[in-house]
Parts: structure tokens; sequence; C-alpha cells
């Protein structure tokens, strides 16, 4: 069984990645409002949520998928398989990554007025090819975590976001002056040289561990068991229900594209330019913020389903429900408080990020706690996969679109809720979602969950930490009068009385600490200040 120091470091690098990936995608979004407004933000939205479906359908199961069969294999010691559902996985990729993005690419007008987004069709077809090249990539990430490592993964995640930034805010300069529509299209095409950057990372340190694994071949004494053909139908047989599964985020974001403005505009109350407006601040703000923390809990299935596979495999029980309670924790530590601030932050957030379109700062105040539903649902689905049951979170993502269907339709068109349905319907299916993942995790197996530090004491010094965090806020705001300073200075203040609170109440405690990075260094300052 892996150290649980070990399952933690290689969680955090990923995390890290992640982490740093969307905080530079976020500030892409801040020169991205600028010159596009919450109009061009509309349409880059719309885009993207039909170009995320088209990555699920093609490429979204397989780095799970993909991780899932080779740790399991490699924990056989039967390394030819795992090195052959490698080449097989590759070569479905190109096949069926070379169908969607065809499809992307010659059905995007139509696509485009189907989401009521008809000046969406430019940004479409520039993502159409980057379909293929993250399927191509997401075949060799899964294949460098099923064999235990992340950091492969990392990097090209870093240096793919840090292409995508840097192209994507070029290309916006070069042709918003064209009208919305053309700089909304530059700044997905960026999304393709980023992709092509992330690719070139991996295939560079796949050439550079290629040695190592044909040593690895040629010592095995087991060949391999199972022929490319059986390996094929493997891979889809797993792939598969994880698609439909990971499609639980998917679905709402193309719930939303295709209803929202259609039922902003049946309530009567709101002209098209307010309806895009109203939809660019909730896909380029509100749905930005939220699934930032979310990166966690997405960091964390993706690098421990290979790890609790692994040990699945040679029923090991005991290392099982050891991993998935330090995973929830882990998930519940960061994405807490972050709903927490969110929630208390949200319109002073908006005003930082986005000075020269502040409205929106509402959702986040209302919708905040999304992202608490949103990191379970997450987490809990790749818990599920990790032991097998890849089929059961698809009743979540069914159960998710029901109630986003449900509620966008009576909620949104109420001139009243307007676009706030939207984020009560994201609340309420997320929150189905992840009940319901709970309920198969627990009933299936004899896991128990620690409810009391994985859920009990966040939420205590969370709530202690934003009633701090709001007065502080508007203490310091009422002395300096700045917001950024405001803002600033009290998400330090917040993160500090949280951290204090989880130590005091043992909800985090030194062993903890120096699993993370330069957790040493914090435990001994502690230690000196007798905490």
């Amino acid at each position: 069984m892996e150290k649980k120091n070990s399952i933690v470091d290689q969680a955090s690098i990923l995390v890290a990645a992640m982490l740093l990936s969307r905080v530079l995608g976020l500030f892409m979004r801040i020169p991205l409002t600028h010159f596009l407004g919450d109009e061009g933000n509309a349409y880059f939205g719309v885009a993207y949520h039909v170009y995320a479906f088209f990555l699920v359908l093609s490429s979204a199961g397989l780095p799970a998928a993909i991780s899932k069969l080779v740790s399991e294999r490699l924990a056989l010691k039967q390394y030819h398989d795992a090195h052959a559902i490698f080449k097989t996985a590759l070569f479905l990729s190109a096949v069926i990554g070379t169908i969607f993005s065809l499809i992307f690419l010659f059905g995007a007008r139509f696509l485009a007025s189907m989401m009521n987004q008809p000046l969406s069709f430019y940004s479409m077809r520039a993502l159409s090819p980057t379909v293929f090249i993250v399927g191509i990539m997401a075949v060799f990430r899964g294949y460098f975590l099923g064999m235990g490592t992340t950091k492969p993964t990392a990097a090209s995640q870093i240096i793919e976001q840090v292409f995508k930034v840097t192209f994507s805010i070029l290309f916006v300069w070069s042709l918003y002056g064209r009208g919305p529509e053309y700089g909304a299209a530059g700044g997905t095409a960026g999304t393709g040289v980023g992709a092509i950057a992330g690719l070139a990372v991996v295939l560079l340190i796949y050439k550079f561990k290629s040695g190592s694994i044909k040593n690895q071949l040629r010592e095995s004494q087991l060949s391999q068991q199972e022929s490319y053909s059986r390996i094929a139908i493997n891979v889809i047989k797993t792939a598969w229900p994880i698609i439909l599964g990971t499609a639980v985020f998917t679905i709402s974001g193309l719930i939303d594209s295709s209803m929202i403005s259609n039922r902003l505009i049946a309530s009567g109350a709101f002209t098209r330019e307010v309806v895009d407006v109203m939809y660019g601040q909730y896909n380029g703000k509100f749905i930005v913020l939220t699934t930032l923390p979310v990166v966690v809990s997405a960091a964390l299935a993706t690098a421990f389903i290979p790890s609790i596979a692994a040990s699945n495999v040679i029923n090991d029980e005991r290392a099982v429900s050891a991993k998935i309670n330090l995973a929830l924790r882990m998930t519940m530590l960061i994405s807490i408080p972050a709903a927490v601030g969110l929630s208390v932050l949200g319109d002073p957030i908006i005003r930082l990020l986005f000075p020269s379109n502040p409205e929106g700062g509402y959702l986040l105040q209302w919708g905040g706690m999304a992202v608490v539903f949103l990191s379970l649902s997450q987490i809990t689905t790749g818990m599920l996969q990790g032991l097998g049951y890849v089929k059961l979170p698809v009743i979540g993502a069914c159960a998710l679109a029901i109630i986003k269907i449900t509620l966008n339709y009576f909620l949104v068109s109420n001139p009243r809720i307007n676009i706030l349905g939207a984020v009560f319907s994201t609340m309420a299916g997320y929150f189905v979602a992840l009940l319901l993942n709970t309920i198969f995790l627990t009933r299936l197996t004899r896991i128990k969950i620690d409810f009391k530090r994985v859920l009990l004491k966040p939420l205590v010094c969370a709530a202690v930490m934003g009633a701090g965090t709001y007065a502080f806020f508007e203490a310091i705001k009422h002395i300096s009068g700045s917001n950024a300073f405001s803002v600033i200075l009290s998400i330090t203040f917040g993160a500090a009385i949280y951290f204090l609170g989880m130590l005091l109440t043992e909800g985090i405690d030194h062993s903890d600490l120096k699993s993370a990075p330069l957790g040493d260094k914090v435990v001994r300052v502690l230690d000196r200040l007798g905490i």
C-alpha cells in the first residue's frame, strides 16, 4: 500500500498545477471581459459549453479510465498489458477525436443556432481542432497517472494554460475591433495553441521515459495476457460510464446555455441585449469563480482514482477507506471556506476583478455555496469510479439534468428571479447528485465517512471566518475607502482565522501540515508558538 504522504504529495502536485492553471485562466478573463464585455462573454461561454460537451464525448473519460486500468495491471505486475492499454487507447482516441472534431467544425453553424447564440458560430469553429488535440493528450496523461505520477500531467497543464492565456489575449486584442463575436473567436483560438503546447510536453516526457518503460517490459516475466481487441472493449466499457458520470458537470452548462436566454426572453421583461449581458455575467463571472476552488476536488479525484483502484483490485479495504476519507477531507478543507468567502465578499470580489464591468456580484452572494455541492459531486464521482462502480454516477447526472431543466424553466422566466433561477437550479442539481453519490458510496461499501472531520469542523470554522471577514472588510473599507485593498486584506485575514480555527478544533493536525508543501516549516513555526 502507498504511504499517505506519497499519495498526498502526488495529489498536491496536481492540485497546485490545476489551481495555478485556473488562476491564470481567471486573470485571462479580466482583459477578455474588458475587451469583449458581458455580451462577448456570452458568445465565448456558449462556444465553450458546446466544446466541453464534445470533449466529454470524445476524451473526458480517458484519463480516469486509462489510469484505472493501467494502475490495476501494474498492481498485478502485468506490465505488457498496461502498455497495451496505452497503445490501444491512443488509437481509439485518434479515431474518435477526428470524428468529433469534424462534426464540431461542419456543424458549428447549426449548433450555434440551436444554442440560441448564432454569433457564437465563429468561436465554435475556432475550437473544433482542439477536440482532437486534447483527446491525444488525455491518453498520455491517463497513462502517466496510472503509473502513479502526476508530474507529467501537472507540467503539461501549466504549459498549456500559459500558452492559452498568452495567445487568447493576443488574438482577442487583434480581433475585438471587428466585433465581440470575432474577439470571442480569437479568445477560443488561443485554447488550441495551448493544447498543442500541452501535448508537446507530454510527448517529450514520454520520449524521455520510453527507455525505462522498455526495460520494464523486457524484464517482465509475464507476457501480454489480453488481446488488443479485448483491451479495446475494456477501455470503451470503462470509459463510457465514466464519460456519462463526468457529464454531470458538462450537462449543467449545456442546459444553461440552451435554456437561460430563451426563458429570460419568454419573461417579456428583457431585451435581447440585456439577456446577453445577464448570461455573460452568469457564465463569465459566477461560473468562472465558483468553479475555481473546484479544481481541488477535480485534481484529487484524478490523483486518487488509480490509487483507490489499485488498492481495490488487491482487496485492501482498509486502504480504500483511508484514501476515500483523506480525499473527502482535503476537498472540504478548501471548498467550504471558499464557498463562504465568495458568499460574503461576492460583490467586492467582482468589482476588484472586473472594474470595467463590475456587475454580477449578487450572483456569488446567493450562490457561493454551489462550490461545496459541486466539489462533493465531483470527488464522490471519482471515488465510485475508482471502486469500479463507474455506472452509478450516471444516475446523479440524470437527476441533475432533470432538476436543472425543471427549475430553469419555471424560475428563470420569472422576472423577479430571472438569472438567479439558474444559480438556484445549479445548487439544487449538484446537491441531489452528491446526495445520490454519497448514498451509493456508503451503502455499497463498508466505508465509514468521518463526517465530524470531513464536514462539521470545516463548516463551523468557515462560519466563524465568514462573520469575521465581513466585519473586517466593512471596517477596512470605511477606513481606507479602497475596495481592492480591503478585499485583499480581508481574504488574508479570513484565511488566518480559518487556519487557526481548524488547528484549535483539531480539524487539521501537524501530520496533515507535514504532508503539504513547505509543511515542515509551518509546523516548526507553530511549535515555537505553542500551537
